[in-house]
């Protein structure tokens, strides 16, 4: 159950798009259910956003950024092909490689209310969801 924040440009006019192959590319490496789907998508003049290269070499020419809130658990291999499966399909909706930027954080059950103010997988309302790595899902 992520919660994914996507910042993009308003030059950006496929919001929708970027969504749809974010969560796309959450249910194929974590298999999470379709309807398990938490995104914030915010639209900004370009000039707000500002993602340099951070010394790797490259420009970005319209930045996509991505922060990925979830249940702690799963592998750093599951985390790269998680990272590698959002570029490919973003590429195929004409985000470069370049402009892709992930924030990955994790936290536990505790941390979440899906509303009235319960922490509902505290409480027994949600079960704890399973944590599946790359080897499961494939």
């Amino acid at each position: 159950m992520p919660l994914v924040r996507i910042d993009l440009s308003e030059a950006r006019t496929n919001s929708a798009e970027i969504a749809n192959a974010i969560h796309n590319a959450i249910v194929a490496i974590y298999g999470i259910p379709d309807r398990d789907r938490f995104q914030v998508i915010n639209s900004c003049p370009g000039t707000v956003i500002v993602a340099e290269d951070a010394g790797l070499g490259f420009d970005r020419t319209d930045p996509v950024i991505v922060q990925i809130f979830t249940q702690r658990g799963r592998t750093d291999e599951t985390k790269q092909a998680l990272y590698a499966e959002i570029a490919t399909r973003l590429a195929e909706v004409g985000v470069g490689g370049e402009d892709v930027f992930i924030g990955y954080v994790e936290n536990g059950p505790q941390d979440w209310s899906f509303g009235f103010g319960r922490a509902q997988y505290m409480t027994g309302e949600l079960a704890v969801p399973a944590v599946k790595s790359v080897a499961a899902s494939a």
